[in-house]
């Protein structure tokens, strides 16, 4: 089985990123940062706030659902906001996706928010709301149970240092994870959590039992040349038999997004 975690950037760069799932087609592909907009049937709509203006595939969910016909999509969103087709504002929703191949059955799903609760009227104000959600798949093949579940960490605009909120945070997608887990199953833990190595979520998740594989397997950073700010690392995959763990890596080129695809291959046996 072959599990991908990538924050796809808003699907900024389609062109890259949509042909590199198509190719890789994981068995299961835990997506941040998606866009959703029902109301649009546009191809590209702009994000605004203040300076930062961002360049948005409209229907992100929609993109990779095309790309991906052989799974089954749950999208999450965490707020609904405004985004900018030239000067008309339009509804867009946005939060995480999960999309699981139909070879595998999903015996349990969970979903909630790690912080604060869905923001119906806006974006909010940072840290904004962040959602999660979980899987439990049963893996026919080598008759076992998968259970993975992600989030997209709060953005601070302090920076990515400890915090009250990223502890309760932790906890939370903790919560989850121990929520659609049974005892017996291979666990995953995974996503852009907007946090350096050596960080209180990282702890809280190694008391809990699971090793985290992309500073313990050597990796410089989860970054890509697109992420022009200091700091290198934000994505993780925790997991909680590394015995388990066929192959690691964190995927450097191609280049899909300012983060770097996490891909995780378990043993056959």
């Amino acid at each position: 089985m072959q599990i991908m975690c990538l924050n796809g950037w808003g699907g900024k760069i389609h062109e890259k990123i949509l042909p590199y799932l198509a190719e890789t087609a994981p068995d299961v592909l835990c997506l941040q940062e998606v866009v959703h907009s029902p109301a649009s049937d546009k191809d590209w709509l702009t994000y605004r706030d203040g300076e930062h203006v961002l360049d948005q595939r409209a229907n992100f969910f929609r993109d990779v659902l095309r790309v991906l016909p052989d799974h089954f999509g749950v999208f999450c969103p965490a707020a609904q906001g405004v985004l900018w087709d030239g000067d008309k504002a339009v509804p867009s929703q946005w939060g995480l996706a999960t999309f699981v191949h139909r070879s595998l059955p999903i015996v349990g799903q969970i979903q909630s928010f790690v912080h604060k609760e869905y923001s119906p009227h806006g974006y909010g104000d940072h840290p904004r709301s962040r959602s999660a959600h979980g899987v439990r798949v049963y893996d026919h093949k080598c008759d076992r149970v998968v259970s993975i579940t992600h989030m997209h960490g709060l953005r601070d605009l302090n920076g990515k240092m400890d915090t009250p909120e990223r502890a309760a945070q932790a906890r939370r997608l903790l919560d989850l994870s121990d929520g659609i887990a049974e005892e017996g199953d291979f666990v995953v833990v995974c996503g852009d959590f907007n946090v350096e190595p050596g960080s209180e979520t990282l702890s809280i998740l190694a008391d809990a039992g699971l090793t985290e594989l992309v500073t313990r397997r050597g990796f410089e950073g989860t970054r890509t040349s697109l992420y022009k700010k200091p700091g290198r690392f934000a994505d993780y995959m925790l997991v909680n038999r590394e015995a388990e763990v066929h192959a690691f890596d964190v995927v450097y080129d191609p280049e899909v997004s300012d983060h770097c695809p996490l891909v995780l291959r378990l043993k056959q046996s």
